[in-house]
């Protein structure tokens, strides 16, 4: 059997079982869970900023929420403060909309 010794979606040993190949997993602590989801948002931000085309992009982007989702609720976030902060934060400060890439400033910001 190949190793991929990497952190999958939950279904993944089901959808492997089920078309008769068989796998070995193993179930998380959240020590290694939280190691392994950041490895994973690494990955899943390298996919996306390669993909070519639209699908692909909406692919990766949607894999990497899945895992920003999976980090949030790890650490007792709720997406839901995270985007009224995100607001909050764009309105005081702005987006990146613009493009702007600071070189020098006096003093910080």
């Amino acid at each position: 059997m190949p190793a991929y010794c990497k952190l999958v979606r939950d279904e993944i040993p089901q959808i492997i079982e089920s078309s008769g190949r068989k796998c070995v997993y193993e179930v998380l602590d959240d020590q290694r869970y939280a190691a392994e989801l950041y490895r994973k948002m690494n990955e899943e931000l390298s996919e996306f900023a390669a993909a070519e085309g639209m699908p692909q992009a909406v692919e990766e982007l949607a894999d990497l929420l899945e895992v920003v989702r999976a980090l949030a609720d790890l650490r007792g976030i709720r997406m839901e403060e995270a985007e009224r902060v995100r607001e909050k934060k764009a309105a005081e400060r702005g987006g990146f909309a613009k493009r702007i890439f600071l070189v020098e400033a006096e003093n910080d910001f």
